[in-house]
């Protein structure tokens, strides 16, 4: 078989007989997706490269204008270096600091897209053998019209099987090389033009992070846009001790589903534990109902150290780099399985595995590396079932009599607080500890992060985090909660239903909790904002560690938000996407609201789009726990979008926020498509990356930033209830920033119309008309769905 396309030319051979040999089943490919039956027209931005979009970003930066804090006054990344930018000094290259503090933010995102995009690559490859170059992408059967809307936005390519996305992963590397050179000494020297490089890393990370989701959704059968998707058991509890038990961590699922299937192939899965850290967890729960998660990346330490695992298995991102270390303390062997990751041990890939089980169940390794997914999940269970019996699990367990001993060790020097990100009180607890109260120690599990920062400080290398964690053993024993499922991309249809009330503000907004575990004060803020928002009908999307934190809380009844809250993208549900790469499907719903609802065209057309979303989607992403170059690269993909992203105080330290200024009248100016004049909007919404220092300034903030210039009068109104009411609740008064938010007096709160018509009187408030917004050029075309 022949297939001519424009760009692409397939031939198929089903069996050949030739001098060669014989060949059966050969396909061959030249050229690249043509989607000849897509009749979208194509736009103006293709592929678009490092400067292409950059008079939009430019825009956006104009009114979001970078603000610098350095965590380092030097630059050391050549050797002109150490230079000292104080002030208004320059480095030996030229450099400024706001140059140096734009670059270094634009490095940390580099890593994270770098990240995401190689991951989708290793996905694309393992779903290629497993489920063949023509599997078709199906993120959700008839439910799902507009399959990859982050691609066809950003490619203008519609990709209809699995080949198709290494065409759009060749782009992403090639921009992602291109973004790193600008890191280069004497390259780029203007602040903005490195914040427009680090908006187009973040878009790049929104493309590989919708490849990578679309082809493990496609070849591995996990739920597909699925509201109903089923609840996975979540938590340290729900694992079964009697059984061998088998602990994954990372990202990259393949080693997981390995284990999984070997299990079902050897009739063994009801006889072994599966359970995960991390986004590996999520997708192995999506992949099969009997994976476990235990919890976010910061349960690494509490649950390695419990001596429950009984073999550890490691792929790539997100791993305690000491995860060997760890294991071998507690006698767990160890399989790495990334080239990424590959932590000094021996590569065993190409021995037999009954050689490779033999070395690490008799102990005479500790631990080693298997680039083969599939031999290291037999490895895993054979091992895992070998040394159970041995082990015991309970091997590691600190009595109420060794933590008082280890506790009055403590000098109270007070050093491991100040190692401690969230400055808990250590030093006080382990005097508690040591005179025999371990309440106290007790009550810091909760707001842990397990990061072991306090162990490092300690100048008498007492295990402070293994005391908090045996000080609160009863707490994990009933650790039992539950997950929805990652369901992954959301349908068409809930997008129609939805696609009106948010543009119009009638819906007050679509929230995202997204990030890892670096929390404030513990995931159990995260999760409260959820449900408060949840409960006042906004959506609430989550993926990731934000998504297990949302699922470790129960309300009085004893019910997880999960069991609360509907999965369906609606007013008032609570919708986990899935692990880390699916948040291209968070972005990807917006996008789809000026597809499906307002019928814009997507292919190639990001500036209009981006625009569309920034005027008229009242979206607002918060990462509580933003700790990783990932995580800055996820939240700068939202900002292309226009999308507001609040961090808590730790988001300080990726050194800069984009804030707007409510007081710069001039700033807030949009063009009316209706009149064709350009006039004054407000404030909306007011900041594009602002940090908050507590959970009740940050719930402040997302019900502000949902605002958008596009919002009807009842919408309005709507947002500016929820607005005023969180404020009152936390601050006992009206915000005094009201006045500009008030387009015309119908945009009054009817409960609140008297107290606002007053503060109204008292400054210059004069009504102006509701615009058709855009950022854009003047002759923008309406939205079709005002016509």
């Amino acid at each position: 078989m022949l297939l001519l396309t424009e760009k692409k030319i397939a031939v198929t051979i089903k069996e050949l007989d030739s001098g060669l040999g014989r060949i059966r089943d050969l396909s061959i490919t030249i050229g690249k997706l043509s989607a000849a039956d897509w009749a979208e027209p194509e736009g103006p931005t293709p592929y678009p490269t490092l400067a292409t979009l950059r008079s939009w970003d430019r825009k956006l930066l104009s009114r979001y204008q970078p603000f610098y804090m350095p965590f380092c006054d030097l630059c050391c990344l050549c050797t002109y270096g150490k230079c000292d930018l104080t002030g208004t000094k320059k480095g030996a290259c030229g450099i400024t600091m706001p140059a140096q503090q734009a670059r270094t933010v634009l490095l940390a995102t580099c890593i994270g897209a770098a990240t995401h995009t190689s991951h989708a690559r290793e996905l694309v490859t393992y779903a290629i053998k497993k489920a063949g170059r023509d599997c078709p992408i199906n993120p959700g059967g008839n439910a799902i019209g507009v399959e990859a809307p982050v691609i066809r936005l950003v490619c203008g390519e519609k990709p209809g099987t699995l080949a198709d996305l290494e065409t759009v992963l060749d782009y992403c590397e090639s921009q992602i090389t291109s973004l790193l050179a600008v890191t280069h000494t004497g390259q780029e020297g203007d602040p903005l033009d490195f914040e427009s490089k680090v908006l187009h890393a973040g878009m790049i990370d929104q493309v590989g992070m919708e490849v990578a989701d679309l082809a493990q959704i496609s070849a591995l059968g996990y739920p597909k846009a699925d509201p109903d998707a089923p609840l996975a058991a979540l938590g340290m509890g729900t694992v079964d001790t009697t059984k061998p038990v088998i602990l994954v961590i990372g990202h990259n699922v393949p080693p997981s589903v390995a284990i999984i299937d070997y299990l079902a192939l050897e009739n063994l899965s009801d006889q072994v534990e599966v359970t995960g850290i991390c986004c590996t967890s999520i997708d192995a729960s999506r992949y099969s109902p009997r994976a476990k998660i235990i919890g976010p990346m910061s349960w690494q330490l509490r649950y390695i150290r419990s001596g429950i695992p009984d073999v550890i298995v490691v792929d790539e991102q997100c791993i305690r780099t000491d995860a060997l270390g760890e294991a071998q303390a507690v006698h767990t062997p160890f399989i790495a399985t990334s080239e990424k990751n590959c932590l000094g041990l021996p590569d065993r890939t190409h021995d037999p595995a009954d050689a490779i089980v033999g070395d690490l169940a008799g102990g005479r390794q500790a631990g080693v590396l298997i680039l083969d997914p599939e031999k290291a999940g037999e490895v895993a269970v054979r091992v895992a079932r070998a040394v159970m019996p041995a082990r015991k699990k309970a091997c590691t367990a600190l009595d109420p009599s060794a933590i008082r001993e280890l506790a009055s060790d403590c000098t109270e020097c007070r050093l491991c607080r100040r190692a401690c990100p969230n400055d808990l009180a250590i030093p006080q607890a382990m005097k508690a500890a040591g005179a025999g109260d371990l309440s106290r120690l007790a009550g810091l599990y909760e707001t842990c992060v397990g990061c072991g920062r306090c162990e490092q400080a300690c100048t008498k290398e007492i295990p402070v985090h293994s005391l908090i964690v045996a000080a609160a053993t009863e707490r994990t024993k009933n650790e039992k909660f539950v997950i929805r499922t990652g369901r992954g991309a959301i349908q068409d249809i809930e997008i129609r239903n939805v696609g009106g009330p948010i543009v119009l503000g009638e819906i007050p907004g679509v929230i995202a909790f997204v990030g890892c575990a670096n929390f404030a004060n513990g995931g159990k803020e995260v999760a409260e904002m959820s449900v408060e928002f949840a409960k006042r009908r906004y959506i609430v999307c989550t993926s990731g560690c934000a998504a297990m934190s949302i699922g470790m809380y129960r309300d009085e009844e004893g019910k997880t938000p999960y069991e609360r809250f509907p999965g369906s993208f609606t007013a008032g549900g609570i919708v986990n996407v899935g692990s880390c790469v699916a948040n291209a499907h968070i972005a990807g719903a917006t996008i789809k609201i000026a597809s499906i609802f307002a019928r814009r065209n997507l292919r190639g057309n990001y500036a209009e789009i981006a625009d569309y979303v920034h005027n008229r989607v009242g979206a607002v992403g918060v990462a509580w726990g933003a700790m990783s170059q990932k995580a800055a690269a996820i939240a700068s993909g939202f900002w292309r979008l226009g999308i507001p992203v609040v961090v808590g105080p730790h988001g300080t330290k990726y050194r800069r926020m984009l804030l707007g200024r409510a007081d710069h009248e001039a700033d807030w100016y949009v063009h009316d498509q209706r009149t064709g004049e350009d006039v004054y909007a407000g404030p909306a919404p007011e900041h594009l990356f602002v940090a908050a220092e507590t959970k009740e300034e940050a719930m402040v903030l997302v019900a502000k930033l949902c605002m958008r210039p596009n919002d009807t009068s009842r919408g309005r109104a709507m947002k500016l209830t929820h607005y005023i009411d969180i404020y009152q609740r936390n601050h006992g008064t009206i915000p005094d920033d009201i006045p500009p938010y008030i387009r015309t007096t119908a945009d009054i709160p009817v409960t609140l119309k008297g107290e606002i018509l007053r503060i109204l009187a008292q400054s210059d408030w004069k009504e102006r008309p509701i615009p058709d917004p855009t950022l854009l050029a003047h002759d923008m075309p309406a939205p079709q769905e005002e016509r």
